[in-house]
């Protein structure tokens, strides 16, 4: 019978000496196996946990719970965002009001990356789009998490380095590792060229992941709404900066160096 990893996050209500030890001695005593352990926010520890028996996992939770020195908040199945926190020490934070969308601040672009990486290894279609000031660091953070998912970026249109506007793709530039990255300000102020709009049309029918950075601006006169995206991530170069298009907009075009992380 095939082993199922678990996630497990308690908060320490006492936070005792050995405390970790005696709960590292119930999972050795159920048969359960400790993969990765990580301290993070609030006085909370997360563990991925790898079991034979569901059973076991069933007896854990009703055991952790007499336990008057924590207190468990999730044992389940481990979603993407459970991993990264175990790996990371960090929380992923959704949007209260749109659970798909996900925040990000700049001194988290680690995190970020290595969220993207992993959405990126997943094959098949995948719509993702960043929101973000100019130079927070949204292209980069997307050029990064596709090496880092070994998948090969191509720009459908950009301002990274130089303004770029794809009208056509080659021999090879059609497959469904590769990651398209497409900024919704540049492709608007197309949209009289056909040509690179007939492109993008063609790439958001591949069975592949495309990025959209500013979704908003790219919904507004296309046939896409923002329901077509599986996620949506704000980049932030703290938590309280409002995103404004207004400003966005005259910027975005403006960059034509490469802005650094």
């Amino acid at each position: 019978m095939d082993r199922t990893q678990w996630y497990l996050e308690y908060e320490n209500l006492i936070n005792r000496p050995g405390l970790l030890g005696e709960i590292s001695s119930l999972l050795g005593m159920l048969s359960i196996n400790i993969i990765m352990i990580n301290g993070v926010e609030n006085s909370r520890r997360a563990m991925l946990i790898l079991s034979k028996y569901d059973e076991n996992i069933i007896r854990l939770k009703y055991i952790l719970e007499t336990m008057d020195a924590i207190k468990v908040h999730k044992l389940r199945k481990p979603k993407l965002r459970d991993k990264i926190t175990v790996r990371h020490g960090k929380f992923i934070h959704h949007d209260n009001e749109d659970r798909k969308t996900i925040r990000f601040v700049r001194n988290e672009l680690g995190l970020l990356v290595d969220f993207m990486a992993e959405l990126f290894k997943v094959e098949g279609h995948k719509l993702i789009g960043i929101r973000g000031m100019p130079r927070v660091g949204k292209t980069e953070s997307v050029v990064a998490a596709s090496v880092s998912a070994n998948k090969r970026w191509l720009f459908v249109s950009s301002t990274m380095i130089k303004q770029t506007v794809r009208k056509s793709l080659i021999e090879g530039e059609y497959d469904s590792d590769n990651i398209y990255i497409i900024d919704g300000i540049v492709s608007k102020r197309k949209m009289n060229e056909e040509e690179h709009w007939q492109l993008i049309r063609e790439i958001m029918q591949l069975p592949t992941v495309k990025v959209i950075e500013h979704p908003d601006i790219f919904v507004q006169s296309t046939e896409y709404n923002m329901e077509d995206f599986d996620y949506i991530i704000e980049l932030r170069t703290h938590e309280d900066q409002e995103i404004t298009y207004e400003t966005v907009e005259n910027e975005g075009l403006q960059q034509d160096g490469f802005s650094m992380f």
